[in-house]
């Protein structure tokens, strides 16, 4: 074989790779959109048997092929939402609890719907607000602040680990209440006397840590949902300011947003 014909084969040798890579890809993209589509449904009690639709149903009804499908439930099998059983099919073996963003409310009040919220506290005192903390709610840095750390469970299911910092002039209070059965912000209007008024949030994704993966049960390094939460009182004093890792696989957040220019 001549060089030149060496380099055509060559070449034509590397179009084949390429067009299989991309193949490839096109497949994961599509994989990734109906496992998205999938997600939706699943989460919002589309499947109330508690069971997918046949492989082949799927494909026709996402015009998908059966590779794709097989891909997308792969997808869904590692969050651990679903799992494949032998003689039935496709289940849905985990179930994500919906958290509104568009409105303020503890934890128990957001999911009353939905079971129990327990809560075990793990830690509850006085200590010295770090700077950041100091700063949030309008305190001298290295005054004493209440600090609460509590982890709370849906149904007997831990859910999140909530690290909370009070001014201890309105957190003393809460010392002799019963903090396993009732929200921190019920108690903070019982107290105070004035209503809450609105938060400052974020919301963004973390790997667990050491201490947090064994407190909710979770793999070390597994996505947790965390929510930085600065509530005011309704006259606009700061008195709330929580650092909240929700596990991942067991809450989804959803809000209603407004375009405003």
């Amino acid at each position: 074989m001549s060089p030149t014909d060496r380099i055509r084969d060559h070449a034509g040798q590397g179009a084949t790779t390429v067009a299989a890579r991309r193949a490839r890809r096109l497949r994961a993209d599509r994989a990734r959109q109906l496992a998205d589509l999938l997600r939706h449904q699943l989460l919002a009690g589309g499947f109330p048997d508690g069971a997918l639709p046949h492989e082949t149903i799927l494909a026709t009804d996402y015009s998908a092929s059966r590779n794709t499908v097989r891909e997308a439930l792969d997808l869904l099998r590692s969050e651990g939402l679903v799992e494949r059983l032998p003689g039935v099919g496709t289940v849905v073996v985990a179930q994500k609890y919906p958290h509104g963003l568009d409105r303020l409310m503890g934890l128990a009040e957001t999911l009353r719907e939905h079971g129990r919220v327990t809560n075990k506290v793990r830690t509850v005192g006085p200590v010295p607000a770090p700077s950041p903390v100091a700063d949030r709610l309008r305190v001298p840095p290295g005054t004493d602040v209440l600090y609460v750390e509590r982890l709370r469970r849906l149904n007997g299911l831990p859910l999140s680990l909530d690290l909370t910092y009070i001014p201890l002039d309105v957190g003393t209070a809460l010392l002799g209440e019963d903090l396993e059965n009732t929200d921190i912000f019920r108690l903070l209007e019982t107290h105070t006397g004035i209503p809450l008024g609105h938060a400052e949030i974020s919301l963004e994704a973390v790997n667990a840590d050491a201490h947090s993966a064994a407190v909710l049960q979770a793999p070390r390094g597994a996505a947790l949902l965390m929510l930085e939460r600065l509530t005011y009182l309704a006259d606009g004093r700061p008195v709330d300011l929580e650092f909240i890792r929700f596990r991942g696989d067991r809450i989804a957040m959803s809000g209603l947003l407004h375009r405003s220019l």
